[in-house]
């Protein structure tokens, strides 16, 4: 009788222990629903002369969503979100040139960058885009990556038409290279999420356009950067004294994800780019809102984060996709 007892006391004992952890299970649920539906936005603020401004509170920002103001739940001046870099690295004819510099001046970078809880990855595009080392925060994994750089002109090495003609366009996957690294590399990790370009720009034989390119990232929460990387001499060389490129499709993947494009020139080495890259991701800051628009059907949702000194401009980006759920 005794042990009939105690086994209808244990029994409910479990019972009751397994109800708790159907509870704690939906709690963590709810949670975890609420973490989802937070819109997070990392951002910089610059005084009217460039300078990163470093020093403000949460009550210096509002943020609007299509034009209505949202409730800031969380905010941030310094934030020890880990971070995942994407290196993309130009190896088309035109930067034949530059690689070994270009190879120097990352490993730098990822030396004095990347902590413990952090990750990068490296890129290189030219006629197709290549992965040429996957996440890691091993510098000898990155060090052998980025000493994997090999020319990709698309037009077999050094023979005629290494540059851009009607007659024979060069391949330079740019805009491929970013959509593969938004949507295969970055969607799924947390934390900080960025790119760096270096490239002088052009983009010829692209399957995905820019417009696409630029979704895959924002739907990865990516922030762009260019560096925007030129060898005049090459076009020089080549009859092309006027040409070389433009900033423009960089300038456009950048702001519309919250970078901006760094000029390398004889002012500003890759080195220094490096180093203001470096200083503008430790002065982020970082909030967070729930929408008052909860529907998960695909659109586009147009982000503005504000101040009240007309002489700060926010660098962030300008949008996110309200993606679907299975439920919609």
């Amino acid at each position: 009788m005794r042990r009939a007892t105690a086994l209808i006391l244990i029994s409910a004992l479990a019972l009751c222990a397994l109800l708790a952890g159907l509870l704690l299970a939906q709690d963590d649920a709810a949670t975890l629903k609420v973490e989802v539906n937070l819109v997070n936005i990392l951002f910089n603020v610059r005084d009217k002369k460039g300078g990163l401004v470093g020093s403000l509170n949460k009550d210096d920002f509002k943020v609007f969503e299509d034009g209505k103001e949202q409730q800031v739940k969380y905010f941030n001046r310094e934030t020890d979100l880990p971070l995942t870099i994407g290196l993309l690295i130009d190896v088309s004819a035109s930067q034949m040139n530059l690689i070994e510099i270009e190879k120097n001046a990352a490993y730098q970078f990822f030396g004095t960058v990347l902590r413990k809880q952090d990750l990068a990855f490296l890129i290189s595009f030219g006629e197709d885009s290549e992965l040429l080392q996957d996440y890691t925060n091993s510098p000898k994994l990155l060090r052998a990556g980025l000493d994997g750089l090999r020319l990709s002109s698309g037009v077999g090495g050094f023979g005629p038409g290494p540059v851009p003609t009607i007659s024979q366009p060069r391949g330079t996957v740019l805009y491929d290279a970013v959509y593969v690294a938004s949507a295969d590399q970055l969607k799924g990790q947390v934390g900080r999420k960025v790119l760096v370009l270096i490239t002088d720009g052009e983009d010829e034989g692209s399957k995905y356009k820019i417009s696409q390119a630029i979704e895959a990232a924002q739907k990865a929460d990516a922030i762009i950067y260019g560096f925007y990387y030129v060898d005049r001499g090459f076009y020089m060389s080549h009859g092309m004294v006027f040409a070389g490129g433009s900033d423009s499709a960089l300038r456009q993947m950048s702001e519309d994800t919250g970078g901006h494009v760094f000029h390398i020139d004889r002012k500003t080495t890759l080195q220094d780019a490096f180093t203001e890259l470096q200083e503008e991701m430790r002065s982020q800051y970082a909030l967070g809102y729930t929408p008052t628009n909860p529907a998960k059907d695909g659109t586009f949702r147009k982000i503005e984060v504000k101040t009240g000194n007309k002489d700060w401009k926010v660098q962030a980006r300008k949008g996110y996709y309200a993606i679907r759920t299975d439920n919609n």
